[in-house]
């Protein structure tokens, strides 16, 4: 029997990855988006998957949407990825930072209780709740958020537990720290860094402006996080896991190793800008996944050196075929097939 799956947030990194572990595994796959003036679907047709999916707009601040969404996919699983996951911007935008990632866990939840609660629920949550430290975080580390993402965030990871204890729900948190691809967003240090040096490399441009060239993390690859999503949902019962590397590496480590990839001294190109210096920052972050390696059978097959070579190289050769005169496939405007898209006034034939 095919199974179906709903993505919130299918248009981003690990929502496009997901779709694409879910559709090997011949998963029925449907994404909710936000309706917006230009459309973002260059992941999902980079990934050439985009004809396979069945869109869904909604917006996760309007609870009636996320209830319709649900009633047309009928999913067995629901992975709910959708948020506004830059750290930087919950400084800027908090209360909005609140709404969507925060209060739109519950809008989820609430949507399940009263449509289907057999439906599994997997909630992304992040390694931004422990706030730094000086050891490998665990599923028992206490959290202390240091950032609005990471407060909207840690909302979300209690409601997810409370559903779970309360209307027998089977939801887990999965405790991903950072994952990055060539899928990854400009605004994010790691593609910043991979995109300038692969510029930097082909006369493009001179230099890049960073902010915290200390912080830590704990950076794995985004194609293997997704899979331990799937996991997570294919067990007995429902838990909460750590998703990790159990290595971390500063954003100078990051910097030093993606130059070198173009042959280039990173020191010569990188300038600490104070602008992109956040009111709090976490300096250091690394997890401990010895639980989903013991219960799950996941680990990560994409090490910190590698991660960076694949991110440098996808960009480099995005680059040469932008001089060589190709339209950026991310760049142009990208609509899907309109038989693809589910409007939330119309039930889809099954």
């Amino acid at each position: 029997m095919t199974r179906t799956a709903l993505i919130t947030g299918i248009t981003g990194q690990d929502g496009s990855y997901l779709a694409k572990h879910l559709l090997d595994k011949r998963y029925r796959v449907f994404g909710t988006y936000r309706r917006v003036s230009t459309p973002n679907f260059w992941r999902l047709q980079y990934l050439d998957i985009l004809d396979k999916v069945s869109l869904i707009p909604a917006d996760l601040l309007d609870s009636a949407s996320v209830v319709e969404a649900i009633t047309v996919s009928e999913p067995d699983e629901l992975y709910h990825l959708a948020a506004q996951s830059y750290v930087g911007a919950s400084f800027e935008q908090p209360v909005g930072t609140g709404e969507i990632t925060g209060l739109g866990v519950i809008r989820v939840l609430e949507a399940i209780r009263q449509v289907d609660p057999t439906i599994k629920l997997y909630q992304a949550s992040t390694s931004e709740l422990y706030g730094g430290g000086s050891s490998s975080s665990t599923e028992e580390t206490p959290f202390r958020p240091a950032n609005p993402y990471a407060a909207a965030k840690l909302y979300g990871y209690w409601m997810t537990r409370m559903y779970r204890q309360g209307y027998d729900i089977f939801a887990c948190n999965g405790i991903l720290f950072n994952h990055e691809s060539p899928l990854r967003g400009l605004e994010f240090v790691t593609r910043k860094i991979s995109n300038a040096a692969a510029k930097i490399s082909l006369g493009i441009t001179k230099d890049i402006r960073l902010g915290n060239l200390h912080a830590k993390r704990d950076w794995g690859y985004a194609p293997d996080y997704v899979e331990s999503m799937w996991l997570m949902m294919q067990q007995k019962k429902p838990d909460d896991f750590v998703i990790a590397t159990n290595e971390s590496h500063s954003v100078a480590e990051f910097a030093e190793k993606a130059f070198e990839m173009v042959g280039l001294n990173w020191r010569d190109h990188v300038k600490v800008d104070h602008r992109f210096l956040r009111p709090l920052d976490v300096e250091f972050l690394r997890g401990d996944y010895s639980k989903a390696r013991k219960a799950l059978g996941w680990k990560p097959r994409v090490k910190f050196d590698q991660l960076v070579e694949i991110m440098v190289k996808e960009d480099l050769e995005r680059w040469k075929r932008w001089q060589a005169g190709d339209m950026f496939p991310w760049d142009a405007p990208l609509y899907p097939r309109e038989d693809r898209i589910i409007s939330r006034y119309l039930r889809m034939d099954r």
